[in-house]
């Protein structure tokens, strides 16, 4: 199987890696130098031999990237003459209307075809969402992930798959550790309740060992519905209840590893994935690496050495 690589551009939002003392620092000089901010990851994507990218939230988001060239069309311009391109972007931000609240429908919906429009103008086709995270374990109300609130996602899923398909853009949800899509089960109810027309999935290998799955068996089960999937080892299923909250993602870090280093079974993995509609594109994902490079060098090292 003949793969482009990719990776989410959070990949560089290590402050090492910036010569800056905190993420805050990094988020900061981003927002005032879009363009330098740009420059220093696509060369970096350049030495690593990397050629797709994930926009996802601030400072890699589309917003940072008009705010540095201008327009979609002066982004796109800037990734051809360097052999780069957009391979998806994430729904991220904290502007993004929440699908918890029942009145957002109309809102979600164009925030996401204002993504899409976005998409289509530095030629990608792949919008990426996540579900609601959960609640803390013994927090009161409780949330229950049950089939009537899959159903609540369900509709909210087919409104915004609907609508950026008219742009022929496909909408694809993300398995994020302690979300709403986390669990097998969560996974398999998700995928049963919407239409395979309008709805697509983006596993990550990661995320699904985090929570005691199989991403092996998620993959090939969904195989026909994987329009991308993220590439990302875990030490071990997360054996603790973790407060759900804005520190949420810093908690899960210790249990994630660079390819290779921890538990996902990549051969299986590899092989599920060639059987998927989104087996050109191989994302390697590594939250905030130190050193970008050498962690995409060997990321890449890793996943070829199991590509079929």
């Amino acid at each position: 199987m003949t793969a482009r690589f990719a990776t989410d551009v959070v990949t560089f939002y290590h402050p090492d890696f910036w010569d800056l003392p905190s993420a805050d620092a990094v988020r900061a000089w981003a927002l005032a130098h879009p363009e330098l901010f740009w420059a220093r990851v696509m060369d970096a994507l350049d030495e690593a031999g990397v050629t797709g990218i994930e926009l996802t939230f601030a400072p890699g988001d589309i917003e940072s990237a008009l705010r540095a060239f201008g327009s979609a069309q002066g982004f796109r311009r800037e990734l051809v003459s360097r052999g780069l391109a957009v391979v998806s972007a994430f729904v991220a931000g904290e502007d993004s209307p929440d699908w918890r609240d029942a009145g957002n429908l109309s809102a979600i919906v164009a925030d996401a075809e204002r993504r899409a429009a976005f998409l289509v103008d530095v030629g990608a086709e792949l919008l990426v969402a996540g579900l609601p995270m959960r609640t803390t374990f013994g927090a009161r109300p409780p949330l229950f992930v049950d089939a009537p609130y899959m159903t609540r996602m369900a509709d909210i899923a087919h409104a915004v798959g609907e609508a950026v398909s008219q742009q022929g853009v496909r909408l694809a949800f993300h398995t994020e550790s302690n979300s709403t899509l986390w669990y097998e089960r969560d996974i398999d109810l998700f995928m049963s309740f919407t239409d395979p027309r309008y709805v697509w999935l983006c596993p990550d290998s990661c995320h699904i060992a985090l929570g005691g799955g199989n991403p092996v068996a998620v993959a090939r089960r969904h195989a026909r519905r994987v329009a991308l999937a993220h590439w990302k080892d875990a030490v071990r299923p997360i054996d603790v209840e973790l407060t759900i909250d804005e520190t949420v993602f810093a908690q899960q870090q210790p249990y994630m590893a660079e390819l290779g280093s921890g538990i996902v079974d990549w051969k299986g993995w590899a092989d599920a994935m060639s059987h998927t509609p989104g087996a050109d594109t191989v994302l390697i994902e590594l939250d905030e690496a130190a050193d970008p490079v050498a962690a995409l060098l060997a990321g890449r090292a890793v996943a070829s050495s199991v590509l079929p």
